[in-house]
């Protein structure tokens, strides 16, 4: 709105500038109202807001996984963690400057990035993030054998790959409305990892070499990635109603510089409606393809969609595990992926609602139906399976609590600790 604009009461305008005010995530509450202006026909537009603390704790992990050591050898527990925590005012500037870690054995994560939503007092919002990865993950469905580097010895369990990752990226972005936004960001990083000199492992009925999708020794990733968001969600974490949609794009070519070529599309979109009886419905719906030779980390992980799985956090896999494989089918061979889709639907019955440091406490159940395939299932697929049992899909659920908090937005759920109940063996059909 402008000196000037015609405002009309009942605009949907109106109500959607309230919405992203409030999915800013820096104000609690934002109303709007008209006061007397100095001559007829003219109106002041008065906007009272109710500010959160400006550091917030944007994400906070915790939760147990299976992974195996650096030699490759299984251990059935361990734990992991993370925090991510900004400053969403620095200096009453307006500007975000936020860092992350992300801790397990033998792994770490770090982040440290800031956002300008008004970049030297223009229209135009500048972001930049720096990463270090020290990480390590696990390949192989069953019978693997492997030699590692030093040719010591060959480890039964797990084929290994350890590797990190330093750089960065530096993004610019741009309101296209009251609701939409245009962001471009720009991403430089060096890889450094180590393979194992040969892998094969049981895949369906058949002995096969194991597929890292990644470049031993050093290596540059160089991406373009562009992204168009849309969002009319009434609150950022507890919405009741609105939309949150994004489509997203990028493009890692050699003439960026980069040792590794693709081309990745991902669509995502959430609707939330609110029932009479105050209850919230969301409905999900994600799809993605990767053409061309994406990193492993770059690929969709079936944790990623199962909420019986570990999740990855800040670029770190903590789990070893396939997926539970409710469905019988050929997902337990797939660990990543080029193709991915998902639908799924989520219930939330409000429990606590409050003014002061806790805003909201909601119940929720959530449950859903995802894929994750790469080239070689499509391609050939393992045999062993037949008929439906050849699509790579299975089911999700999860069950907790979600709690809108001054310090940030938390999730409690259970289904990380009900993964580790076997529902089939692993590996193979």
């Amino acid at each position: 709105f402008k000196p000037g604009d015609v405002i009309e009461v009942d605009d949907p305008e109106v109500e959607l500038t309230r919405y992203r005010l409030l999915g800013t995530g820096f104000f609690r509450d934002v109303q709007f109202s008209l006061r007397k202006g100095s001559s007829r026909g003219q109106v002041v537009l008065v906007i009272d807001v109710v500010e959160r603390n400006t550091i917030v704790i944007n994400d906070l992990w915790m939760g147990l996984s299976a992974d195996a050591d650096t030699q490759g050898n299984a251990r059935p527990l361990t734990a992991y963690a993370g925090l991510d925590v900004a400053e969403t005012n620095l200096a009453g500037t307006g500007i975000t400057l936020g860092s992350a870690v992300g801790l397990a054995q033998d792994q770490l994560a770090l982040r440290v990035r800031f956002l300008d939503p008004a970049f030297l007092g223009s229209n135009w919002m500048t972001s930049g993030q720096l990463l270090f990865n020290d990480a390590k993950d696990y390949f192989g469905n069953a019978d693997v054998n492997y030699e590692d580097p030093s040719q010591l010895k060959s480890v039964p369990d797990y084929a290994v790959v350890s590797y990190k990752r330093f750089g960065g990226n530096l993004g610019v972005g741009k309101d296209l409305s009251v609701t939409t936004q245009l962001w471009l960001h720009y991403r430089l990083e060096s890889i450094d990892a180590e393979l194992p000199r040969a892998a094969n492992h049981l895949r369906g009925i058949d002995t096969g070499p194991i597929l890292f999708d990644i470049l031993g020794g050093r290596s540059i990733l160089s991406t373009v990635r562009g992204t168009l968001q849309h969002d009319t969600r009434d609150s950022p974490f507890l919405p009741t109603r609105g939309w949150f949609a994004s489509v997203t794009g990028e493009v890692a070519l050699a003439p960026f510089g980069s040792d590794y070529g693709f081309q990745r599309m991902d669509v995502h979109a959430s609707r939330w409606w609110a029932l009479p009886w105050d209850h919230v419905v969301r409905l999900e719906l994600f799809g993605g393809a990767i053409t061309g030779d994406a990193p492993f980390f770059e690929q969709y992980y079936v944790g990623d969609f199962s909420d019986f799985l570990p999740g990855r956090v800040l670029g770190l896999n903590f789990d070893r595990r396939p997926p539970p494989n409710f469905l019988d089918t050929s997902i337990q061979e797939v660990r990543y992926g080029h193709y991915a889709g998902k639908v799924g639907g989520e219930y939330r019955i409000p429990l606590y609602r409050g003014h002061r440091s806790v805003y909201g406490i909601d119940l929720f159940g959530s449950a859903g139906l995802y894929a994750v395939a790469n080239r070689r299932d499509i391609e050939h697929p393992p045999r062993g399976y037949s008929k439906l049992q050849l699509i790579p899909v299975d089911l999700t659920a999860n069950v907790g609590f979600r709690m809108d908090t001054s310090a940030g937005g938390f999730t409690f759920a259970f289904s990380n600790v009900l993964g580790f109940i076997p529902v089939r063996r692993e590996g193979g059909p």
